[in-house]
């Protein structure tokens, strides 16, 4: 199960409207990053077979989704910082300092 927020539902559909280029937007986990693990995002026109969707058009793949199980994906927007997703990640035993990293 991942949590998303109103603000994250928002801009995922924004998103998809705007850009045109997608179905879906793809969460995923990669490795590497200062804390051991990377999410990002990118966007996919098709669904895979092991894919988890939330939403209508949030997808997960499997492996990712062991990592983001009872996540919160929230969308905030702060004038210094910039717009961003922002993961609070229960699953994540400490994470890097720009929040896009974590390990477990």
């Amino acid at each position: 199960m991942i949590i998303l927020t109103e603000p994250a539902k928002k801009q995922i559909n924004e998103i998809l409207i705007e850009d045109g280029v997608g179905k879906y937007v793809r969460a995923f986990i990669s490795g590497g990053g200062c804390s051991g693990f990377n999410y990002g995002f990118t966007l996919e026109d098709e669904k895979q077979e092991d894919d988890f969707v939330f939403f209508d058009n949030l997808i997960v793949d499997a492996l990712s989704m062991e990592y983001f199980n009872n996540a919160t994906i929230d969308y905030t927007v702060n004038k210094l910082e910039g717009s961003q997703f922002v993961i609070t990640n229960p699953n994540a035993k400490s994470t890097c300092g720009c929040g896009s990293s974590f390990s477990v």
